[in-house]
Order: structure tokens, then sequence, then C-alpha cells
């Protein structure tokens, strides 16, 4: 019980700052929709062989796969927040209050996915006119599969700013595991266009499920099976992620 009062109060304070500089929305905005509206529409033949006939069916498969880059990615580079906070002594002040330590951590992560899903649904709204159509329950379930995501990629990178505590090391560290897991989890393209062995090796990214839920969900196929799939192997990796970077951070902040 105090475990949750804690992160709620952790996770309205951080709600709040983020409030006070909405500048973010905008630069968190940029760069999805520049890929929405430049790179989107040259993928009507490219996929092809994935079912799209049309715009509107190019987007249905790419929009997906952009949201899930956008959490991953995203959430993987969230880490350096928390750095500029060790570093300013934010988190040094943190301690001398009765707040759990995991809280700390939580309330944060929590923060980032909110921020990741206010952007998701602005873009999924901008893809509305290009042809996007997708169902109340179906989007509901796509954006909990999403935080999901977004929760389990800012867990392992607040893991690694504990582990890997200056800018200059925590870069490589973070670009050299994020970018095997998005090109292995199709969020560009459809990873049935590969050769098998590459969709072999992407059946071990977690991600890779994720995506595939996503697009089913985008689809209007909420009983494929890749939905509950992702659903169920994206949730218990952010279990295993958020419980890592927790005990961590308990062990490093006190």
């Amino acid at each position: 019980m105090k475990l949750a009062r804690d992160t709620w109060l952790v996770y309205q304070r951080q709600l709040l700052l983020m409030a006070r500089s909405p500048a973010w929305l905008a630069v968190g905005l940029l760069q999805p929709l520049c890929y929405l509206l430049l790179f989107a529409p040259l993928l009507t033949s490219a996929l092809a062989a994935s079912g799209a006939h049309s715009t509107a069916d190019a987007y249905r498969i790419y929009v997906p796969g952009l949201l899930s880059a956008l959490a991953v990615m995203g959430g993987l580079f969230t880490g350096f927040t928390l750095l500029g906070e060790l570093h300013a002594g934010i988190i040094e002040r943190s301690r001398v209050t009765p707040v759990s330590r995991v809280a700390l951590l939580l309330g944060r992560a929590l923060r980032e996915t909110t921020a990741l899903l206010v952007q998701s649904l602005l873009i999924a709204v901008l893809a509305i006119p290009f042809g996007l159509t997708v169902g109340f329950t179906d989007l509901l379930l796509a954006m909990a599969l999403l935080a999901l995501m977004a929760l389990m990629a800012s867990s392992v990178s607040y893991g690694l700013a504990l582990l890997v505590p200056t800018d200059a090391a925590l870069g490589p560290v973070v670009n050299t595991i994020a970018q095997p897991l998005a090109l292995l989890s199709g969020t560009l393209l459809p990873i049935a266009l590969a050769p098998a062995w590459l969709r072999t090796a992407a059946s071990w990214n977690p991600c890779y499920w994720g995506v595939e839920g996503m697009r089913a969900l985008f689809a209007g196929h909420l009983d494929a099976p890749e939905v509950w799939r992702g659903l169920l192997l994206t949730g218990l990796m952010t279990v295993l992620a958020v419980a890592w970077a927790a005990r961590l951070f308990a062990r490093r902040i006190r």
C-alpha cells in the first residue's frame, strides 16, 4: 500500500514538472510526424506482399510499427534523464524523504509511459486523414500493449543508467541495445518480408511480439493469437525489467 501511495506521489510530481515544459510534446512529435508524412506514403507498393493494396492499408501496417519504435527507442533513452537528476543531486535530496526508493523509479517510469501514450494517440489521430481506421477496443488494447513496451524499455534504461553512470558511456551502450531490437522487431517493415533466418532471429526478440500484436490490433483482428501472445510476453518482460531496475535502484540509492 505504501509503495502504491509513494509511486502515485512521485508520478504526480513528475507530471507537474513535465506540464511546465510543454516543448517536450512538439519535440517528441517532430520525428514521428516526419516518418508518418514523408515515409509511410512510399510503402504502398513495398508492402503489397503484406496485404497493403492502398495507402490506408500501408498506414495500418506502418503506424503500429512506428508507435512501437517510439516506445522502445524513446524508452531506452530515458536513462539520460535519470543521469541528469543524479548529477544535479535531485535523487540525493530525495533520499532524506520517507518515500520508497522503488517508488522514485516507478513514478519516473510511469511519467515516461504517459508521455509516450499522449504522443502515440496524437500520431494515430493525425494518421486518420490518410485512411487509418481502428476500433475503439482495438485501440485501447494497443495502447495497453504500447504502455507495457514503454515501461519495459524505460525500466531497462534506468537500470543501465545506474550501471553506466556517465553520458559518454551510456550512449554507446543504449545504441548497441536499441539498434538490433528495433531492426529485429519489424518496426519499419514487417519481418514477414525477411528471409527465414531473420524471421527465426526475430522470434527471440520480445519487442517483435509486441509489434506483431500491435499490427493485429490495428488490423481489427482482436482474437488473433499475436495479440494475446504479445500481451503475455511483453507483460512478462515488463515485470522482469521493472523488478531488475527497482532492485538495482533500491541498492544504489540508499
